[in-house]
């Protein structure tokens, strides 16, 4: 099967952690013999950021982790009916100019022989719901969306069971354990962007803090930290490396006692259930975890099992404390993580998922909109 997949970036995962799930996804695909291709805007704003701060360079580690992935970089004007000539399977993700979402539609409308899956995986259904209704997506077999809350708002909507819950998950073959098992750890690490400050508090409550109270040292990657930002870091004694590769997390893990997982507002309040990806990539790396207030109404994990949940400031102190002297609590909190990941959450698992949902969609939909 050819599949073409349109997505903000595959080359760039600065500030786009759809990146991650997407390397892992087609890579699998290719391992299961389908031809895969990615399609990206040139210059589009991550990969623009990327090259604006770390030059062509930045490329580099995705390029050694997945040299077997192509990527076409379209420019304006481009036909879609060029970029998905010959295509069995297209999968539009809600990160692109809706008037390129309106004209993949309208081919398949018009008989073009692909499947055709609408992606979402972001808050704005919720949050900005306006911008989502706005996408004309008439034309399209059904939508893939990376939680159950979110699947509802769809079902709402009027996709009845042509919607899909299709989380994200840890590409094992890149995030796994230390090949020489226990290394010399320590500290805290956390791995995030600062975004749109819809995070800022429970950062403050459940990272910054704790780690000062149950004095571990905490490294911090990742992105658009403003001034104000990069002051609390310094206040809090933070020490701030920037953005780093993808590829690169795995061993970032490898010298860290712990990490925190750390949901942004809307899923943790408007959207329950749908965990950072980064969650799925701790403990594929089997790293012990802790986890801000968050409900994981899907039971994806095995809460106190696999990672301790924190319900205050006060009680995730207490967490990083007992992680901090406890060799026994995080041996287990990472063989437990890493046994789920393996059994549920792969990217792997995740393609068999794909397939069977290709599979049965037996035929085209009449035309709909959700605006």
């Amino acid at each position: 099967m050819k599949i073409a997949y349109f997505t903000h970036s595959l080359l760039s995962c600065w500030n786009h952690g759809n990146a991650h799930f997407l390397r892992g996804v087609l890579s699998e695909l290719q391992r299961r013999g389908h031809e895969t291709l990615a399609l990206e805007a040139r210059d589009n704003w991550s990969l623009s950021n990327l090259v604006a701060d770390h030059g062509v360079a930045g490329l580099d580690a995705m390029t050694e982790a997945y040299p077997e992935l192509r990527t076409r970089c379209y420019g304006p004007g481009t036909r879609a009916a060029d970029l998905t000539d010959g295509a069995d399977l297209v999968i539009v993700h809600e990160w692109n100019d809706p008037g390129l979402v309106a004209d993949i539609g309208r081919l398949r409308k018009r008989g073009a022989a692909f499947t055709l899956l609408f992606h979402d995986t972001h808050h704005r259904a919720v949050s900005d719901p306006k911008a989502i209704r706005a996408f004309d997506l008439s034309g399209y077999d059904g939508v893939l969306a990376f939680g159950e809350a979110l699947s509802e708002v769809y079902r709402r909507w009027g996709w009845g069971d042509r919607v899909w819950t299709w989380h994200e998950a840890a590409d094992t073959r890149i995030f796994h354990p230390p090949a020489k098992g226990e290394t010399d750890r320590d500290g805290l690490v956390w791995i995030g962007n600062w975004g749109d400050g819809e995070r800022t508090a429970e950062l403050e409550t459940y990272l910054f803090r704790p780690a000062r109270e149950a004095g571990l040292p905490l490294d911090l990657y990742g992105v658009r930290y403003p001034d104000r930002a990069l002051d609390m870091l310094r206040r809090y004694g933070v020490r701030y490396h920037g953005w780093a590769p993808n590829a690169k997390v795995p061993a970032i893990f490898a010298g860290a006692l712990a990490t925190v997982h750390v949901p942004r507002h809307y899923y943790a309040t408007r959207l329950p259930g749908i965990p950072t990806i980064r969650m799925f990539e701790a403990l594929a790396c089997g790293i012990p975890l802790a986890s801000a207030p968050w409900t994981d109404s899907e039971g994806l994990f095995r809460t106190g099992t696999d990672y301790l949940a924190a319900r205050s400031g006060t009680e995730m102190s207490r967490h990083l404390r007992d992680i901090a002297h406890d060799s026994g609590l995080r041996a287990s909190l990472a063989a437990h993580g890493l046994e789920t990941i393996r059994s549920r959450h792969s990217c792997a698992h995740r393609v068999g998922q794909l397939l069977d949902i290709v599979d049965g969609i037996a035929a085209p939909l009449p035309a709909r909109s959700i605006a």
